[in-house]
């Protein structure tokens, strides 16, 4: 029996990744269609990833698309491409798809991409896989656990045990104190 989305999520943890780019490879060559990395690369067009590595300020940080509920890229979609599964899902048919690139423009993330083929491409959260019981391909290929896929209560409750062993372990940050600013003191009168 498939789950509905709200109960999973990919927690994505910037502070663990390397910037390796294996989940963009894996993302690739799930998408090809060989699926195998030496034929993938070799095929013409050369799969793209639906998930990126983006460097923010000195930071990796593994970007991928949000699935958002509503989904403005759904919302601006003219022709129905942009469609939510009824496992939660949003996912893009290129059959549908004219190449006009609103959902582009209405992503707050800027997660979809387009082809050389004229189409808008995304992450479909590898749905196959996920049918499957499989994580996501850019999980299963995270060498460090930046991308964890799971139950969202599960995750959130395992990070906020290692966000308390690494405090009071010394090895992580301390909580942020916010003061009140002074009054201005008015200088020269």
């Amino acid at each position: 029996m498939i789950q509905p989305l709200e109960e999973f999520i990919i927690y994505v943890d910037p502070s663990r990744c390397l910037g390796c780019r294996s989940c963009e490879v894996a993302c690739a060559v799930e998408h090809s269609s060989s699926k195998q990395l030496f034929s993938a690369i070799s095929e013409d067009p050369r799969p793209k990833p639906r998930t990126s590595v983006v460097v923010a300020d000195g930071v990796y940080v593994p970007m991928r698309c949000m699935h958002c509920d509503p989904a403005p890229c759904v919302k601006a979609c003219p022709t129905g491409s942009m469609r939510r599964t009824d496992e939660g899902f949003v996912v893009s048919d290129p059959a549908r798809c004219i190449g006009c690139r609103t959902c582009l423009l209405a992503c707050p993330f800027g997660h979809p991409s387009y082809s050389s083929r004229g189409k808008v491409i995304k992450c479909d959260h590898c749905i196959d896989r996920f049918k499957s019981g499989m994580p996501p391909a850019c999980v299963e290929a995270c060498p460090t656990g930046a991308l964890r896929f799971g139950r969202a209560e599960e995750l959130l409750g395992e990070e906020r045990r290692r966000r308390a062993l690494e405090m009071i372990t010394g090895l992580g940050e301390g909580g942020v104190v916010y003061r009140r600013a002074a009054s201005p003191v008015l200088v020269g009168r």
